[in-house]
């Protein structure tokens, strides 16, 4: 992307409104936000739809002059015909956004910006079109962050590793994570696996992970859920919000055991 700092041109900015409640977004990103003269926010697929990013927009700038811009996210896996269409019509709505006149346009996303974001896709479409634009990113509080506050949770310590991971196929990509010798003493979160959650439970048992592991669905909205896997319903076709989060910590001894 291209050097946040360079030139005085026309600014996309990408900005992380965290997991959902809108206590969590940053002075940086409310400034961001503040300062555009457009804030463009994803939905699924209907423009009449008021999305999760918006809804922390509209909690400190009721008056922000908003666009949104359907992504499709209710596609699986791929870049499908319908998700690359979705992409370039959001494109065109921030290009015609500068033509028009805007200096800076925001783009607000849940969590943060550069980490399974909707904003590369937008931007890099962007840029296809407009290759002096100035990108950049604000950062947001993730997913897995704002879990492992709500559930009283050490993600890493010591010499801990942390594994990220979307399980949106099979998984068994999982497993292959937990089996791993390099991994064995890491922290796995693993991201959008709520339709998989009976199949994802048994990988979590069979590698000795379900007993200290907490399972987020909807955080820091008013339908959040957040409790111990062990507790979370485990019946053959049982799924979770696609929203959830699953941080899978290792065994831990004493007071720095991992340094």
């Amino acid at each position: 992307m291209a050097d946040p700092t360079a030139g005085n041109g026309p600014l996309l900015t990408g900005v992380g409104v965290g997991p959902g409640d809108p206590q969590l977004l940053t002075l940086a990103g409310l400034a961001a936000l503040r300062d555009a003269d457009l804030v463009v926010v994803p939905v699924r697929d209907d423009v009449d739809e008021v999305g999760y990013a918006e809804r922390v927009v509209r909690h400190h700038l009721p008056d922000a002059r908003i666009a949104r811009a359907p992504f499709a996210l209710t596609e699986r896996e791929g870049v499908t015909p319908r998700r690359a269409q979705a992409w370039d019509a959001a494109a065109a709505l921030v290009v015609d956004a500068f033509a028009a006149g805007a200096a800076t346009i925001a783009f607000a996303t849940i969590g943060d910006p550069n980490v399974y974001s909707t904003f590369g896709y937008l931007a890099a479409s962007v840029l296809e079109g407009m290759p002096t634009l100035t990108t950049r990113t604000v950062p947001g509080v993730t997913a897995m962050q704002a879990l492992a506050a709500a559930s009283g949770t050490v993600l890493c310590e010591g010499r801990e590793p942390l594994v990220l991971m979307p399980v949106l196929g099979d998984p068994a990509e999982l497993d292959a994570v937990l089996a791993c010798d390099l991994l064995a003493g890491a922290t796995v979160v693993a991201y959008k696996g709520g339709r998989r959650w009976p199949a994802l439970r048994d990988v979590l048992a069979a590698r000795g992970r379900l007993a200290h592991a907490v399972v987020g669905s909807h955080l820091g909205r008013p339908d959040e859920s957040v409790g111990p896997a062990t507790a979370v319903d485990a019946a053959a076709g049982a799924e979770l919000p696609y929203l959830s989060t699953v941080l899978a910590p290792p065994a831990r001894g004493g007071r720095g055991g991992k340094l």
